[in-house]
């Protein structure tokens, strides 16, 4: 098999559907994840490749994560905007929880992270982490969006960062074949396809995307999460969305 890349984009809350994909990949696509040579992603999709890549069994502690902090979002008038709320740092509560102690020594120079230099506007894909605190900032700026995830953008390395997904949503690595996962309707390898063809198409920071209604709520679900039951919805679509391209692909075990 070529070198292949495994991709996550850009997506808030519809990081579920990448929680699905993610079961799915480890369910029926082991032949694939052993030759996956390097993991990316940007907010919402760098957390589930690092999990995918540090602690793939801890998949489901990760959707359920996803759930409750997902129902704490409804339960505020104004959800994530809420004065008081904290969301960085229940974020970072999550994270730590789930991550291994040695996730950083597992990711180093194989998990490639997309974050945006607050100040220049500038994309970089970061893949060395000296420790794990360094992998968890990283992956905390990457999520971190302004305005909706708190005022004080993450400081890293002398410098503060904001969003990964702002300038490059879907990160595509130069060498070998990047498999990309996006829960938005468009060109990605797996992704959903609603009815009907798409009329057009639209890059939205390096990610192909169908311009259509569907997209748009799913841009809105993204920073404020749909029910408990549309959740699940998204995950099983992520889910049965991977089956077909792993039996599209002949990876399908």
């Amino acid at each position: 098999m070529k070198h292949i890349n495994l991709s996550f984009s850009a997506c808030g809350f519809l990081g579920i559907y990448h929680l699905g994909a993610a079961s799915a990949l480890r369910r029926h696509g082991q032949t694939l994840l052993k030759d996956v040579k390097a993991f990316a992603g940007a907010s919402a999709g760098s957390l589930v490749a690092t999990v995918l890549l540090t602690a793939p069994h801890k998949i489901e502690e990760c959707k359920d994560f996803t759930y409750r902090f997902a129902q704490e979002i409804r339960a505020h008038t104004f959800g994530a905007l809420t004065p008081g709320f904290d969301f960085m740092g229940r974020l970072r509560s999550g994270v730590q929880a789930i991550l291994p102690p040695d996730a950083h020594q597992l990711a180093h120079r194989r998990l490639h992270v997309s974050i945006t230099n607050s100040r220049t506007r500038s994309n970089y894909l970061v893949s060395s982490f000296s420790s794990r605190d360094d992998l968890i900032k990283v992956l905390l700026a990457s999520s971190f969006v302004p305005v909706y995830a708190g005022l004080k953008p993450v400081e890293y390395k002398g410098q503060t960062w904001v969003d990964g997904g702002l300038t490059d949503s879907l990160p595509v690595l130069p060498v070998g074949r990047t498999v990309t996962v996006s829960p938005f309707c468009g060109r990605p390898d797996i992704s959903p396809q609603d009815a009907g063809r798409p009329g057009r198409y639209i890059s939205v920071s390096n990610q192909d995307l169908a311009l259509s209604m569907a997209n748009l709520l799913r841009f809105n679900q993204a920073l404020f999460p749909p029910s408990q039951a549309a959740m699940r919805a998204l995950h099983q679509r992520g889910f049965e969305d991977t089956v077909r391209f792993l039996q599209r692909e002949n990876w399908f075990e």
